[in-house]
């Protein structure tokens, strides 16, 4: 009995010094957050706030995915110029909009500025760990194999796929413009530009033609309602958690479209991987003769510095990323640059005759990768409306450790940090007369001394948009082409577009424009 006794003694004490180590631990855990905290509110009270609604909400409910929202930018910008707080006054978010604050997160390395999940959870089913959403030592490896898939050696091998989807669009609005009895027709244009991207970069990717310019494309079809899906979720914070939205009629329309698009990239994937291991590497080139080599082939020969390849799930995250961040980006920067030359004919009228000049006295009417660096004007108007309407309004990162700006202020670590590249692109600072849309601020006079910072609508530094060299070249083919047989004006009978910026900027009731033949081009 004393022995029991004593040993039952020791027991609670041994539980007694196990909960007060605990005790100890959490109060010491608190402190140090306690601590953190205090120095972050520091080094962010010396970034200005704009007036909050209250003081528990902070400025919850006052940003929208509006054009009021965007406006509200615009104001924002106007007072703060270089960046301000926002959010809840305990989840701070730093707005960021002048290349003095953005510079610093720009260059930082993907170790130390990553993009924050919170902002791109949403995707990660479906996209997996492509580019988009990978992190750390897993995105510095797939961003050294995929660099020389985009080399302009491999680039200039798309013009053809270019040229040719581009022409069913433009046959397709040919045969709207003859039912209008061949004067000016008006037609929705972003939708019908992003089944163009998408139609091309199947092409590119996979050397698929699913003809979905002109007929319902099942993996065309998924591909689009998951990025509706995507935004509809965004707007339901109900619908955040997991688990909850699975058990939601989207989520289950979600997983459905992922499945499929999963399927298809997946089959693509493994036929040719089959027919590498086949065939063997030098055979199987061989067989490629004849035809350009896409996206999936270039992955499936790259490999790392110790001779590892990427793995048949690595390869469809990053064609499924491709697929996703390319088609609606391109469709928006090309449907906003056709808005922007409709409404400035001037403009417009000048790009065309750079097109007419080159292809003067050619048995082609094909764009070509030489005439690229040619249209010079061109490429302008697009930097231009890029800027006015960057497709990608904002981009965010986490700090993982503290990052010190020129002027003695600090961001800390644990930061959210909203880089605003619609904010940035009207900056008065760096852009006079912002909302004016003027091709020449690009022209090499007005280009010189401006901070590579201050135009962004493919972020910069490590972080960049891998594919914007892909994405230039497209949108060059499709507007000189365009230019080449349409005449651009705006619908006079519409109210101006009001912009919406969601994943990419659209407007709110499509993009509407009138569409009339060049004389004397059939």
């Amino acid at each position: 009995m004393a022995v029991a006794a004593a040993l039952g003694s020791l027991g609670a004490v041994a539980l007694g010094t196990f909960v007060v180590a605990l005790l100890l631990r959490w109060l010491w855990d608190a402190l140090v957050a306690v601590t953190r905290f205090r120095a972050t509110c520091r080094q962010l009270n010396k970034f200005p706030i704009p007036p909050w609604s209250n003081w528990l909400l902070g400025h919850t409910g006052m940003g929208q995915s509006t054009e009021q929202g965007l406006q509200q930018v615009d104001a924002l910008v106007a007072r703060y110029r270089h960046g301000c707080l926002w959010g809840l006054p305990w989840l701070p978010v730093l707005r960021l909009f002048h290349p003095s604050t953005l510079r610093p997160l720009l260059s930082a390395s993907a170790f130390v500025a990553p993009k924050d999940e919170l902002f791109y959870s949403f995707l990660k089913p479906w996209l997996g760990e492509g580019l988009l959403l990978s992190h750390g030592e897993c995105w510095a490896r797939h961003r050294r194999l995929l660099t020389p898939a985009f080399h302009g050696d491999v680039l200039r091998n798309y013009l053809g796929i270019f040229n040719q989807s581009t022409r069913v669009l433009l046959a397709k609005w040919g045969v709207a413009t003859v039912a209008a009895g061949g004067g000016p027709v008006g037609l929705e244009v972003l939708q019908p530009l992003s089944l163009l991207t998408l139609d091309t970069l199947q092409k590119c990717i996979f050397s698929h033609k699913s003809h979905c310019q002109e007929r319902p494309s099942e993996y065309i079809q998924a591909i689009l309602e998951l990025s509706s899906l995507v935004i509809r979720r965004q707007l339901q914070p109900l619908l955040h958690p997991w688990w909850l939205y699975s058990l939601s009629s989207d989520g289950q329309r979600f997983a459905r479209a992922c499945a499929t698009v999963h399927a298809f990239t997946a089959d693509v994937v493994q036929r040719r991987r089959r027919a590498l291991a086949r065939l063997g590497h030098q055979a199987w080139l061989d067989g490629q003769r004849g035809r350009s080599m896409d996206f999936i082939d270039l992955l499936l020969l790259t490999k790392d510095e110790n001779g590892h390849t990427l793995s048949d799930e690595d390869i469809a995250a990053e064609a499924d990323t491709f697929m996703f961040e390319d088609h609606d980006t391109m469709a928006s920067g090309l449907a906003w640059l056709f808005y922007n030359l409709a409404g400035h004919p001037e403009h417009q009228e000048r790009c065309r005759q750079e097109v007419q000049e080159l292809l003067a006295g050619r048995d082609t009417a094909d764009i070509e990768w030489e005439d690229l660096s040619q249209l010079l004007f061109t490429t302008m108007c697009i930097k231009e409306s890029l800027r006015l309407h960057p497709p990608v309004t904002a981009v965010s990162r986490r700090c993982t450790e503290d990052i010190p700006l020129r002027d003695g202020r600090i961001i800390p670590k644990g930061v959210t940090c909203l880089m605003s590249i619609y904010g940035t692109h009207h900056n008065p600072d760096l852009w006079p007369e912002p909302e004016v849309f003027n091709p020449l601020r690009f022209s090499p006079e007005n280009s010189k001394g401006r901070s590579p910072s201050s135009f962004i609508p493919f972020s910069a530094g490590p972080r960049n948009c891998i594919g914007q060299s892909f994405a230039m070249a497209e949108m060059k083919v499709v507007v000189a082409l365009m230019l080449s047989r349409f005449v651009l004006r705006r619908d006079t009978a519409r109210p101006p577009p009001r912009r919406k910026p969601e994943l990419i900027l659209r407007a709110k009731n499509g993009l509407w424009l009138m569409l009339e033949p060049l004389p004397g081009v059939a």
